[in-house]
């Protein structure tokens, strides 16, 4: 990396593990380079009167409050599973190795 306007595709691509033809490269690079520069102008806009925000448009929380209420029984809970035992549902056990 030249300066700290320009980042080198190249560099970005050994991090990532990807291997690039010399033709990305250069497609790439010259598409970088314009969302940076772009990145750069949306830098000099004045946003001192702009209120900060978590999101584009303003989020309300659309849960139900959480409050405690009738619970179905065990028993009915069990006569569903395809199998249990002392009150709990049993599964099949599942062994993954990576």
């Amino acid at each position: 990396m030249s300066d700290a306007n320009h980042m080198d595709v190249s560099y970005v691509a050994n991090l990532a593990r990807i291997e690039l033809t010399d033709e990305e490269t250069t497609l790439f690079q010259g598409q970088l380079d314009q969302v940076l520069d772009y990145v750069e102008q949306l830098g000099e806009l004045d946003v001192s009167n702009v209120e900060p925000t978590a999101h584009a448009v303003p989020l309300v929380n659309v849960l139900r409050a959480d409050e405690p209420g009738v619970s179905l029984d065990n028993d009915t809970v069990t006569a569903n599973a395809p199998a249990s035992r002392n009150g709990q549902i049993l599964v099949p056990k599942i062994n993954e190795q990576f």
